[in-house]
C-alpha cells in the first residue's frame, strides 16, 4: 500500500513538474516568436519608408536637374525666371510634399520663390546648403538639416542644387524645400502604438524627420545611440534593442541604411506595447495550467486517501493523455497547413516533395509536378479588392482539391498566388489530364474577372515529369522545370498548360534519342 502511495506522489509530482516546465517553455518560445515577428514586421516597414523616402528624393532631384538646366542654358534673367515661375507652378502639384521652391543668385539673394513673392533684400547666403553649393563644386544634389523656412515659418527639409555659369564658375543654387509636417503624412498612417517612432536621418546620426514630430528633436544628432556605434559599423540592416536616450523607454528598433543615399530608417515600436498581447495570452496559459494543476493535484490526494480508486484515477490520467496527443496531432496538421486555402504550406510541400522523390528512384517510377499560377492576379486584387482575392484563391483551391484525390497526391500553395501539385507515380500524360482538368473545373466556375483577356479568373500551369533513376538534386531540377514550363505557359499567352520536355531529355540513357 505504502508503495503504491510512493508511486502515486511521484507520479504526481513528475506530471506537475513536465506541465509546469512544458508551458515555461511554451510562454518563452512564444515571447520569442512574437519578437521576431515584430521585428520581421519591423523590417519590412523600414524598407518600404526607405524606398518612400528615397523615392521623394528622387522626384526632388528631377525637378532640380531640369530647373538647374534651363537656368545654365536661358539665363536667370527677369524674363526667364517668370517662365520658371509658369513651369514650376504647372509642376508643384506632382510632388505632394513640396513646401517650395526658390532659386538664389551666386550672393544668396532670391531670384523666385514659388510660394511667395519674393522681398526685396531677402537673402540666404548663411544657409548650410548655400554654403555648401557655394564652397563645393559638386553637381550632386545636397540634402540639408531641418530649418525653419523664411517665407512659410514651417520646419523643411531642403534638397537644393547649384547651378552654374557658361565659365564653370558658381551662379547660385535652386532650392526645393519639403515639409516636415507634410513628409510625416505618410508615417502618420502607419499604427506603432503609444510609444512607437519613425526616423530618417543622416548616415552620421544627424536627425531629419522624426514621427511623432516634436520640435524640440529637430537638429538632434543620434550619432551616439547604440544603432549608430554598434550595428550599422558592419551592416546596413537589422534590429536591436535598447533603452531610448530621449525618454528612456526600452523598444525594438528595426534600421536600413538607403544603398543610393546617405540615409537611414528606423522605426521603433515599445517592447511592453509589442508584448502586451503575448502577456495576455501568457496570463491565460498560466491560469489554465494553474487550474489544470490544481485539478490533478486534487486527484492525486484523492488517490493517496482512497487507493481503492487507483483504477479509475488511472483511466482519467490515460484519457487526459490521450487529449493531450490529440492537440498535439491538431497542432501539427495546422503547422502543415496554409490557413488561407486549406492546402499544404510550402513547409509540407518541400518535406512531401523529397520523400517523392526518394521512393520514385527507389522504386524507379516517374514523378509529376504542377506548379499553378493565377494570370493577372495582382490586377484582380487591384480591380475587386484583397478580400475578394483571397476568396478567387481560395475557389481555385479548392478546384485543386477536387482535381487531386488520390491519397498520395499532395495540393500546396507554393507562395502567394503560385500553387502546386506533386502527383507519384504519374507519367507525363496522367499529370497533362490533372492540368487540364484543372483549367475546365476553374472554366466552369467562371469568376469574373473584368481585368483579364480573357474576363474571367484563370490560371496557368507549367508540368514537368522526373523520370526513373532521376539525379541527386532532383526535387530542385523538377521544381525548376516546373517552374520553367509555367514560364513557357505565361509567355504563350496564360490559360493554358506547358510540358516541360528538356529534363526528360537529359536523362535519356545513351543511344535512346533520335
Amino acid at each position: 500500500m505504502k508503495r503504491d502511495i510512493r508511486l502515486a506522489v511521484l507520479l504526481l509530482f513528475v506530471v506537475c513538474f513536465s506541465l509546469a516546465l512544458l508551458t515555461v517553455w511554451k510562454v518563452w518560445s512564444s515571447r520569442e516568436r512574437a519578437l521576431n515577428e515584430v521585428n520581421f514586421h519591423s523590417l519590412n516597414l523600414t524598407q518600404a519608408l526607405d524606398t518612400y523616402a528615397e523615392g521623394i528624393i528622387n522626384q526632388s532631384s528631377m525637378l532640380l536637374l531640369g530647373l538647374v538646366e534651363r537656368l545654365e542654358i536661358d539665363g536667370s534673367g527677369p524674363q526667364q525666371i517668370e517662365r520658371l515661375r509658369a513651369l514650376v507652378s504647372n509642376q508643384q502639384y506632382l510632388l505632394s510634399q513640396l513646401s517650395g521652391i526658390t532659386i538664389y543668385n551666386q550672393a544668396g539673394d532670391w531670384l523666385m520663390s514659388s510660394n511667395r513673392p519674393v522681398k526685396v533684400g531677402a537673402n540666404s547666403s548663411d544657409r548650410a546648403f548655400f554654403i555648401h553649393h557655394r564652397e563645393n563644386p559638386s553637381r550632386e544634389i545636397f540634402i540639408g538639416l531641418p530649418i525653419r523656412s523664411r517665407s512659410t515659418h514651417e520646419w523643411v527639409i531642403t534638397v537644393s542644387r547649384r547651378f552654374d555659369h557658361s565659365d564653370g564658375r558658381f551662379a547660385g543654387v535652386v532650392a526645393v524645400t519639403l515639409g516636415i509636417e507634410n513628409f510625416l503624412n505618410v508615417f502618420g498612417k502607419l499604427d506603432l502604438g503609444q510609444e512607437g517612432a519613425i526616423g530618417l536621418s543622416y548616415a552620421d546620426g544627424q536627425l531629419l524627420v522624426r514621427y511623432p514630430f516634436r520640435e524640440q528633436d529637430m537638429g538632434r544628432n543620434f550619432s551616439t545611440s547604440p544603432i549608430y556605434t554598434r550595428y550599422l559599423v558592419d551592416r546596413s540592416v537589422g534590429t536591436a534593442s535598447f533603452a531610448s536616450s530621449l525618454d528612456g523607454v526600452e523598444r525594438l528598433y528595426a534600421f536600413r541604411k538607403n544603398e543610393h543615399l546617405p540615409l537611414v530608417t528606423t522605426v521603433a515600436m515599445g517592447k511592453n506595447e509589442a508584448l502586451a498581447t503575448w502577456r495576455m495570452e501568457a496570463c491565460l496559459s498560466a491560469g489554465v495550467v494553474l487550474t489544470l494543476l490544481f485539478v490533478i493535484g486534487g486527484i492525486g490526494l484523492r488517490l493517496i486517501r482512497d487507493i481503492n480508486r487507483r483504477a479509475e484515477a488511472e483511466a482519467q490520467l490515460v484519457i487526459a493523455r490521450e487529449a493531450l496527443l490529440q492537440t498535439n496531432e491538431r497542432l501539427e496538421l495546422l503547422a502543415s497547413m496554409d490557413q488561407l486555402t486549406g492546402l499544404a504550406n510550402r513547409r509540407r510541400f518541400e518535406e512531401v516533395l523529397g520523400t517523392e522523390v526518394k521512393r520514385a528512384n527507389r522504386e524507379r517510377t516517374p514523378l509529376s509536378l504542377l506548379l499553378i499560377d493565377i494570370d493577372y492576379f495582382k490586377l484582380f486584387n487591384d480591380t475587386y479588392g484583397h478580400v475578394a482575392g483571397d476568396e478567387g484563391l481560395r475557389v481555385v483551391s479548392r478546384v485543386l482539391q477536387q482535381c487531386v484525390k488520390r491519397p498520395s497526391d499532395l495540393a500546396a500553395r507554393y507562395g502567394g498566388e503560385e500553387l502546386a501539385v506533386i502527383l507519384p507515380n504519374t507519367t507525363e500524360a496522367g499529370a497533362v489530364a490533372v492540368a487540364e482538368r484543372v483549367l475546365e473545373r476553374l472554366s466552369h466556375s467562371n469568376i469574373a474577372h473584368r481585368s483579364s483577356p480573357y474576363g474571367r479568373l484563370t490560371v496557368s500551369i507549367g508540368v514537368a515529369v522526373m523520370p526513373v533513376a532521376q539525379a541527386q538534386d532532383a526535387a530542385l531540377a523538377l521544381v525548376e522545370a516546373a517552374d520553367q514550363a509555367l514560364y513557357e505557359a505565361k509567355a504563350e499567352g496564360r490559360n493554358r498548360v506547358a510540358v516541360y520536355l528538356a529534363l526528360q531529355q537529359e536523362q535519356q540513357p545513351p543511344g535512346c534519342q533520335a
